[in-house]
Formats: structure tokens, sequence, C-alpha cells
């Protein structure tokens, strides 16, 4: 896993998540998965940030990054 993020990651990580779990109901929530770094994922915008650090995440949020980043691996 990686030790930092940057907001494309990050997107990309999200998108892995809402592909691999579409939104569901009639408000159409976002997966657990997703929804964990979708708060991180805002704020690096409105923080202007261009880097995270994956400490920084909860733990939820550090697995779901760990098994984009395993999936990625995996394809090359």
């Amino acid at each position: 896993m990686p030790t930092s993020l940057s907001l494309t990651e990050l997107e990309s990580a999200i998108n892995f998540w809402r592909q691999r779990s579409p939104s569901i109901g009639e408000e159409l929530r976002l997966c657990a998965e997703a929804s964990s770094l979708a708060t991180p994922y805002a704020l690096m915008i409105i923080e202007r940030r261009k880097q995270l650090d994956t400490g920084e995440l909860s733990e939820r949020a550090q697995a779901a990054v760990a098994a984009w980043y395993d999936a990625q691996a995996k394809v090359g």
C-alpha cells in the first residue's frame, strides 16, 4: 500500500469501489468502502492538498485503499 495518495489516486480508489459495489437505494448511498474515502477526498479538494498521508485515513479507508492498490497491482 502506498504511504501517500494524490487526489487522482484517491478518486481512482473511490471509482474502483463504486464499480465493484454500485450505489444502492433511492438516495444512491455509496458502499462502505467508497463512503470511507469520500470525506478525505472532499477535504483534499477543499484544502487544495495535492497529497494525503494514508496514515491520516480511518482504518476502514486504509483497508479500502489497500484492496484497491492490490487490485491495481494484479492488473499490471
